[in-house]
């Protein structure tokens, strides 16, 4: 980053040109002329209502670990999210209302479950919100329905039901002292321009002031719904658009429809990001911009709020950070904080946009873009300067006028580019203008935000260290949980809450709550309800729990849970499965929910309304069940060598659970020494003897060196000893091909490798084998699909 000494106005800077021109050759121009761009940033120019920079807490269960964090922890994530000055300084939050139905990465309960009961202390989302606003008491709500209770409209979403189901869900609102700004109704699922005139119809009646958001789906169709139909024109606040920028892509261009813009409503961007806490971050710098210059949106909504949830599950790195260890108390402050503070923090909603000082630098979008805010009485504006595609420095000239204060203007920046923290949100040395005008020089790659206003600071707080959840691990459930779901449990589909034992039992238990399929968002073939908890490096241990069967079913305990499939359409486990009428198995289930039972049988009746301890051993490839003591079977199995826990039924029956135990088996084997492949005489290899994360490994000739040196144990591979860096497969890929790295051991499925009676080792989430690709063995290394009787698949551990 370059600042000069002192900030001159734009003559000044034409001065010293001159003096230079004059100095290396008069009308010689220099090789590589510097881009510069002259912004007036003018307070009589007009320009649209800003409304905020937000994120989402749910589609999903992304937020679902963070309340289970201990303090102080806990309240430094929520300050780095919501307080002013601090961190992102999130303007808006858009809660899910729950809907016991599986929303991308997780359930969230409904405050409903049946239509003659109203639970206002279901789920996480109220608590959320309620830290919010107690740190930014200006911050805007929004609800959004991802799903339903299967009972609202005997299954039709657009129904009267699902009005009275938001009204009451409101109503809880009150009781927790929120009032919700906005509403939209079928997350991407398009609209019904009937229901949406009867909502607003029934919140006008009601009292409320919220504004109606449509239609929170893809692209702008829905505003030349609202171009032929008044009614539902005027039944509509804000046109709500998602990923208008593309999906998971890059960012770079945001447009919306003339339509759209003709509608005097404001637009928004109502859902943005799906990208990786760090690596979108540059993405998120570019929308932030574009969105207002190509489209004219005045709201940003980030989605999620932030990845407080299991590894294991698809999109685990997406938000403004990463808090995937309550027990531990870990987390990680992501770059995409950053880049959003550098707009939240240096405006509010009501501020306005200036059109004029909006565009892109040079005229080129290539070389980044700014937009200016000035706040609603002209006392104060920020401009707001993203290079992230540029190549070069280049100079942003600004003149100030039109009543806006020409004063000590403050710079901060952030270099994306960078991976060092100390590198985000950089406070740099005061400008003071002269007449108006003062120049920056950028540095490509960067967020630069210039304003007048002042507060703003880089939260302090720093992260415990990372620890893995220790064994032996017990809930009986009757210790008060800080919300309905036990610690740690994270429901996929159903809702697990603590309720009062039945069967005769004191204290309380684990109910599962849902009693019908619910109306879904996610297509998964199997949509059962079931809850997954704790560590992804557990190996060998016992799952037990107590069950009642409260109807007809089948109960499990899950083993070894691995990676799951997006949108729940999948998962890596064991599972252990019970019937009230006696019969039992042992299945495997992969990424895309086939099913393989691996052993079965049956026992005595189990009946109803009564007690029964269920026990499940996964010892090395051994997996044992148990009913009350008495062994089953057991069987085999070379699939899965480490993961979660949990608990599930196999379909929507209330059936009950208590005393929850994991006990730790025997060690697996653990050695240090070569891994050889089955070509001749070829060793597992870190390139260069490098240790460092995206190191490639490759399979070289057999050295005893330390860069042949690993360390087997618990399904992985780590490099020279048990606190190497782990053998991983590069991004998490699973296509056949995807190349094999070094990286920091982090528990995901893409780190875990099973070894096969053939002499492969299986990647548990890609199911594909580690390969010499070809007989290079100078190649990276790969995964392919599994060959037991190629050589090149073919390993010896140590």
């Amino acid at each position: 980053m370059t600042w000069t000494s002192k900030w001159r106005p734009a003559l000044f800077a034409a001065l010293l040109a001159l003096l230079l021109g004059a100095v290396t050759g008069w009308g010689a121009p220099p090789a590589h002329a510097a881009t510069s761009t002259a912004v007036t940033v003018d307070g009589t120019q007009p320009g649209r209502t800003f409304d905020g920079i937000g994120a989402i807490s749910g589609g999903g269960g992304n937020s679902r670990l963070l309340i289970d964090y201990p303090e102080p922890q806990r309240s430094r994530i929520l300050d780095y999210l919501f307080k002013p000055g601090y961190g992102a300084s999130l303007q808006f939050l858009k809660l899910e209302v729950g809907g016991d139905t599986n929303s991308t990465d997780g359930a969230e309960p409904s405050h409903m479950h049946t239509r003659d009961k109203v639970d206002c202390n279901s789920g996480y989302e109220w608590w959320i919100a309620e830290q919010a606003k107690a740190r930014n008491p200006h911050i805007k709500l929004q609800a959004l329905s991802w799903g339903a209770p299967g009972w609202i409209g005997n299954g039709n979403f657009w129904s009267q039901d699902m009005i009275d189901y938001l009204m009451s869900w409101f109503g809880c609102a009150k009781k927790h002292g929120l009032a919700i700004d906005y509403v939209g109704g079928w997350n991407e699922r398009g609209w019904d321009a009937d229901w949406f005139k009867q909502l607003k119809s029934t919140l006008m009646a009601k009292g409320y002031r919220t504004k109606v958001v449509a239609a929170e789906s893809f692209g702008w169709d829905v505003a030349d719904a609202m171009a032929k139909d008044s009614e539902f024109k005027d039944a509509v606040d804000v046109i709500g658009s998602h990923y208008p920028c593309g999906y998971q892509s890059a960012f770079t261009s945001c447009p919306s429809s003339d339509v759209a813009q003709s509608m005097d409503k404001p637009l928004w961007a109502s859902e943005n990001g799906s990208l990786d806490t760090d690596g979108g971050a540059k993405a998120v710098a570019r929308a932030i911009n574009r969105d207002y210059i190509d489209g004219k949106m005045t709201a940003f909504v980030n989605w999620p709020v932030i990845a407080s949830l299991y590894p294991n599950l698809f999109f685990s790195t997406d938000g403004m950070s990463i808090a995937n260890q309550p027990w531990s108390g870990a987390y990680h402050i992501g770059a995409t904080t950053w880049v959003t503070a550098h707009t939240a923090q240096f405006t509010r909603p009501g501020w306005s946009y200036i059109d004029s000082a909006s565009g892109y630098l040079g005229g080129d979008r290539s070389n980044g873009s700014y937009v200016s805010l000035k706040s609603h009485d002209g006392s104060d504006y920020s401009t707001v300067i993203e290079t992230m595609d540029a190549t070069a420095e280049q100079t942003v000239n600004l003149t100030v006028r039109g009543g806006l204060p020409t004063g000590t203007v403050h710079v901060w920046s952030t270099d994306v580019k960078s991976s060092g923290t100390d590198d985000d949100f950089v406070r740099g040395a005061d400008i003071t203008p002269v007449d108006g005008s003062y120049s920056l020089t950028l540095e490509p790659g960067h967020v630069y935000t210039l304003t007048t206003t002042s507060g703003q600071g880089k939260g302090t707080a720093t992260s415990p260290a990372k620890a893995a959840l220790q064994l032996p691990y017990s809930d009986s459930f009757d210790k008060r949980a800080a919300s309905k779901s036990p610690r740690y449990f994270t429901d996929m589909n159903g809702a697990f809450e603590t309720t009062a034992c039945a069967g005769g039992r004191s204290g309380t238990c684990l109910r599962q709550m849902a009693p019908t399929s619910p109306i879904r968002w996610t297509d998964e073939p199997y949509n059962a309800p079931y809850s997954i908890m704790g560590d992804g490096s557990w190996s060998n241990y016992t799952v037990t729990a107590d069950a009642l069967f409260s109807e007809k079913g089948t109960v499990e305990l899950l083993g070894r849970v691995g990676q799951q499939g997006r949108n729940n359409n999948g998962l890596n486990a064991y599972h252990l499965r019970v019937s009230n009428n006696g019969t039992w198995s042992i299945d495997k289930s992969d990424t895309t929910w086939k099913f393989t039972r691996l052993t079965g049988g049956r026992t005595n009746t189990l009946g109803l309304n009564k007690w029964h301890t269920v026990a499940f051993t996964l010892q090395d490839t051994k997996l044992t069940a148990s009913v009350d003591g008495k062994e089953l079977g057991s069987v085999t199995d070379y699939s899965l060598s480490s993961g979660q826990a949990g608990l599930g039924v196999t379909g929507y029956q209330s059936q009950q659970f208590d005393n929850f135990d994991l006990t730790p088996g025997a060690p697996s084997p653990q050695h240090l020494g070569p891994v050889t492949s089955g070509l001749t005489d070829t060793c597992l290899e870190a390139e260069n003897g490098a240790d460092a994360d995206g190191t490639r490994v490759l399979a070289g000739d057999c050295a005893g060196s330390t860069a042949q040196t690993w360390w087997w144990g618990n399904g992985q591979l780590r490099l020279g000893s048990s606190a190497g860096r782990c053998l991983d497969v590069t991004g998490a890929g699973t296509d056949n091909g995807s190349p094999v790295e070094l990286w920091e051991c982090n528990g995901g499925g893409n780190q875990q490798w099973v070894p096969q009676a053939d002499g492969t080792l299986q990647g548990q989430q890609s199911g594909r084998c580690l390969a010499v690709p070809g007989s290079d063995a100078t190649q990276q290394l790969v995964i392919q699909d599994c060959d037991g009787t190629a050589a090149n698949q073919r390993w010896t551990l140590p």
